[in-house]
């Protein structure tokens, strides 16, 4: 996990609900934790391209529903800024399901592009994207 040297802006608030882009069994996820995240006292911590969050299933198949998954963010609405000055925006949030906390994702195939700034930081997820922004 490198870092990443575009300015992203934090755009998914606790609480949000993120669709899943991949074949793990999960349709929607609700953020309730970002991993590694600090903010200011009074402050609900926000999540944006690439970072970790805790979220649980609200939509899915039966058996992944009502569990709390680790998930990373690849796709976000809100435009951000890359060091080589384009700036990047998606159409939806999107979020890949986790395996372990290594960055192996749960499952097998992705819908849609996936950021460059998720696949820098997670190789797991970069060997099975298909399409990178």
């Amino acid at each position: 996990m490198k870092a990443v040297d575009s300015n992203i802006v934090k755009s998914l608030p606790t609480g949000c609900l993120v669709s899943t882009c991949d074949n793990s069994g999960a349709k929607m996820l609700k953020v309730f934790s970002v991993k590694g995240h600090n903010t200011v006292k009074g402050k609900s911590p926000a999540a944006g391209v690439g970072d970790m969050v805790m979220a649980s299933v609200v939509k899915g198949r039966p058996d992944v529903r009502k569990t709390v998954v680790m998930a990373v963010i690849v796709r976000q609405k809100k435009e951000y800024k890359r060091s080589d000055g384009t700036r990047v925006k998606f159409e939806d949030n999107a979020a890949v399901v986790l395996k372990d906390e290594k960055g192996n994702p749960k499952g097998t195939l992705f819908k849609g592009a996936i950021a460059k700034e998720a696949t820098e930081k997670w190789p797991g997820i970069a060997k099975l994207a298909r399409i990178v922004v």
